[in-house]
């Protein structure tokens, strides 16, 4: 028996609209760091910006690619930007398990970014 294909147009749209919300949530975050927002949807770009607002050198890049040590630099690099906006730094949890509420939160909240 066929099943139609309405669960996958669904499911696209769900998951497009998540990757909207997080983009649109970095974005605020850039700016309010003080950074362009348009950088948010800029591949590598983005990452190199993220470096700036955790304040890490801009050698971290060459990490990024490396298998494994990527992620702990990504945690590391979160951990800075979470700081920065005067959050708990247990909220790096937070990114890396429901990032896709956390981002749009910090972007979209009241909270500041105090660098």
């Amino acid at each position: 028996m066929s099943q139609g294909g309405g669960g996958s147009v669904v499911g696209s749209l769900i998951y497009l609209a998540i990757i909207i919300l997080v983009i649109a949530g970095l974005w605020k975050i850039f700016v309010k760091a003080g950074k362009p927002g348009w950088a948010a949807i800029v591949p590598i770009y983005n990452l190199i910006v993220m470096i700036q607002i955790a304040g890490k050198p801009i050698w971290w890049i060459i990490l990024m690619i490396i298998p494994l040590v990527n992620f702990i630099v990504f945690i590391l690099i979160w951990l800075e930007i979470i700081k920065k906006f005067g959050q708990p730094t247990w909220h790096v949890i937070l990114v890396i398990f429901v990032g896709f509420v956390y981002i749009p939160y910090l972007g979209f909240s009241d909270v500041a970014f105090k660098g």
